[in-house]
This record gives C-alpha cells, structure tokens and sequence, in this order.
C-alpha cells in the first residue's frame, strides 16, 4: 500500500492546476529529508516534475526547487541531465528576459553541469532574445546573462548569479576551457577576461565560482602566456586583489608590484571567503608551472604578498597553499632544460578542487 506521502506525490501530475499547487508545495520540504519517495516507479515522480517546470510559474517554482535539492542524488541527476529535450526547455526559459524563475533554473544548472553530458552545452544553438546575444551558441547566452544579468538588469527577477557555479564545472573539460580561453567571433573578446573582472564582487556566489572558473581555466598550460600577458587574459591583478589587505610594504617591494597593487587604501580588505583565498593561491600556483610564469611573480613581488596572506588569514588550507606556492617563488631555478616537479605541482592543486552542490 502506498503511503500518504506517495499519494501526495502522485498528486503533482494531477489535471486540476489547484491539485497540483497544493500538492507540489507540500513536497518541497521532502526533496531534502525523505528523497526516496521520488524515486519510485523507476522515477516517475521526477519525469513530472520535469514536465512541471514548463506550468504556471509558482508551479514551475516549486518544482524546480525540488529538482535542485534531488539532482545531489546521483541517479536523479544522471536522469535529469541526459535529457536532452528537458535541456533545451531549460537554455530556452533561462534567456527570456521576464522569466520569474531564471535564477532557480541558474541554480538547477549549476549542479547539472556535475554530470560530464553538460559540456555538450559547447555545442548547443537556439535563438535568444537580440537584446541579450548576438550569437546563437547557448553557452554564449550563458555568458551574457552572467555579465549583462547582475543585479537584475537584464531580467528585473533574477542576477544569474549561480552561472558561475556553472562555468566552474564547465572549465573542468579541457574542450570546453577553450572556449574560455579563446576570443569568440560574435564579439571578439576572450570569455575569461569578462569573468575576472568578478572576482571582487559582492556576491559571495559570483566570487567563488568565478575564482574556480579561472583556477580551473588555468590547468591549460598552454594558455599561461596569454593568462600573464597584460595584452591578454592579463590575470594576475585580478587573482592578486582579492588575496591583498591593507599591509604596508617596503618601498622597494611596493615599487615593484602590479600598478594595480600600489598605494591601496587603508580599508583594504581580503576576500571575506578563505575558500578563495586558497583558490586564488592555488591559481598563482598553477601559473609558476612555467619558467616565464616564476619569473614574472618574482619580478613583480608576489612573494611579500604571499607571506603576509600567510600571516594574516587563520586558514590551514590558506596556509598550505601560500608554503606550496613560497617554495616553488624561492627556490633556486634548475639548469636550462633540467626543469622538474611541474606535474606534481599541478597534481596537487587539482586535489584540492571544490565540488559544492546547491541546495534550496
């Protein structure tokens, strides 16, 4: 016999739209303690809920809310995330400037793109709203949400702010880092260097996926020159800021730093979220994979930056990273082709990647 709790789920495909509001709002809470009760009659349950996303938007809310807290179960989200036509109902909602649940369909994406069928978003085209995009590739779209969406001025309802979340895992597959890495023909401009300008911002979620975005992005060695050029991708300001506080340097050192590093103010402060310290420090890392990439740092001082990060943030994971990174700046460089220990180092720091799931 079916319980009162699976009876009330077989509610939500009811044909009376009141039936099912009242039922799908009842369910919401159970999507984080008793999940299992969607998980019956091989998941029926969650092939209406994906059905339900399309229905009036309060509907749509609360069965989207329910599908963001399911998809941590891995045979949900592999359920959910292959479907390509559910896919497709989403990239066409989330881009429509007046719909009432883009940032919980942000929200649904950003654990989707845990499954490894997301990167096929690299080869996705619709058409979006011409206010929005110029271009008809999805993943596109995503972007310029993320960067013309903040603070709802693109759709009043929403500041896409879990995008980030999205392009972090993206930035996972080294096809899909590409795409970050190189310019894009509908705009000419390189997608890393509109995300980087995030890394201050002050929505804690925009931070930290767009710091494991740019960490991330930085495993492809091949692209460090441009990441370390100020002609290209040109991070390290943007990497540096949100580690850097108010310390005072000596002179020589401060003279020698970034222009965008000198003479701070006096209410300067790191990044709230030691998380991103540690990710920041981490992409520093990454970028010392390379003689060039050392040198620069030296040149340009990290290394005082480094050790007063050490000394003021009471982190163990931000200490660590800061010793890793202080061994590699003050060690003496091998002879010319003698070079070793570069996989190693990038081993280490991918180790320590974040895999955060979103919940409601």
């Amino acid at each position: 016999m079916p319980t009162e709790l699976e009876e009330l789920v077989g509610f939500i495909a009811h044909p009376n739209p009141q039936i099912r509001a009242v039922a799908i709002e009842n369910l919401v809470p159970f999507s984080e303690t008793e999940p299992s009760i969607f998980k019956t009659e091989q998941l029926k349950p969650v092939k209406h809920l994906k059905f339900l996303v399309r229905d009036i938007p309060k509907i749509a809310e609360h069965a989207l809310t329910i599908l963001i807290n399911l998809t941590g179960d891995q045979e949900i989200l592999e359920f959910v995330a292959t479907d390509e036509k559910f896919l497709e109902m989403v990239f066409s909602h989330i881009v429509h400037p007046e719909e009432p649940n883009a940032d919980l369909l942000a929200m649904l994406l950003a654990n989707l793109s845990k499954h490894s069928h997301t990167k096929s978003i690299l080869h996705r085209t619709q058409e979006t709203p011409s206010q929005l995009s110029s271009s008809d590739r999805v993943i596109d779209h995503l972007m310029d949400l993320f960067v013309k969406g903040q603070d709802g001025a693109y759709n009043k309802k929403a500041d896409f702010d879990y995008l980030a979340y999205v392009f972090a895992d993206l930035a996972k597959h080294a096809d899909v880092r590409q795409y970050f890495l190189a310019e894009q023909p509908y705009d000419g401009v390189i997608p890393l260097t509109k995300l980087k300008v995030f890394t201050e911002h002050k929505s804690d979620i925009r931070r930290k996926g767009v710091a494991n975005t740019i960490k991330n992005a930085a495993f492809e060695v091949s692209a460090h020159p441009s990441f370390l050029s100020d002609s290209g991708i040109d991070i390290l300001p943007y990497v540096l800021l949100p580690i850097t506080g108010n310390e005072e340097y000596d002179d020589d050192d401060s003279m020698d730093m970034l222009p965008d590093l000198q003479l701070l103010p006096p209410d300067k402060k790191r990044d709230s979220d030691t998380s991103n310290i540690q990710t920041h420090v981490e992409t520093l890392t990454l970028l010392t994979t390379t003689r060039e990439g050392r040198d620069l740092m030296r040149k340009v001082k990290v290394y005082p930056i480094i050790r007063e990060t050490h000394m003021s943030v009471n982190d163990e994971g931000v200490q660590e990273a800061c010793d890793r990174l202080v061994q590699v700046l003050m060690r003496d460089e091998a002879p010319e082709g003698a070079e070793e220990g570069t996989e190693e180092r990038v081993k280490e720091v991918e180790a320590d990647e974040d895999d955060e799931l979103v919940e409601v």
